[in-house]
């Protein structure tokens, strides 16, 4: 006889930056918050990387799989840093290698913030 429980799932908790932009206008804070995430996205090699670590099978990706965009082993541990730095990727040292992930609250919360502008158009 097993003794296996079954425990539920959670719902990951989403901590917007700020409220959806046509809500109401944001404060200075939450616009800081917000930038920083749009400006880390805003160089085609962050995107590039962010994409590829949030569309990589099983939800995270090593380094060695994703550093192939065109630029040197130490800009893309540079430009990782950026998007760690802004909140958009999180990471953990296995071995010799370094595995990001997208915390799925992290999409959650930038489609949260844009999604209010999309469905008024």
């Amino acid at each position: 006889m097993s003794n296996a429980k079954v425990l539920p799932l959670l719902e990951p908790d989403v901590v917007a930056c700020c409220p959806p932009l046509t809500e109401r206008p944001i404060s200075a804070n939450e616009a800081e918050t917000a930038a920083k995430m749009f400006k880390a996205l805003g160089d085609p090699v962050r995107l590039r990387l962010f994409s590829a670590v949030a569309s990589h099978e099983g939800g995270e990706a090593c380094v060695c799989d994703i550093s192939d965009v065109g630029v040197s082993q130490p800009t893309v541990s540079h430009h990782l840093k950026k998007l760690k730095e802004a909140g958009l990727l999180s990471s953990e040292r296995r071995g010799a290698w370094v595995y990001y992930r997208v915390e799925p609250s992290v999409l959650a919360a930038m489609g949260a913030l844009l999604n209010g502008a999309a469905q008024k158009a």
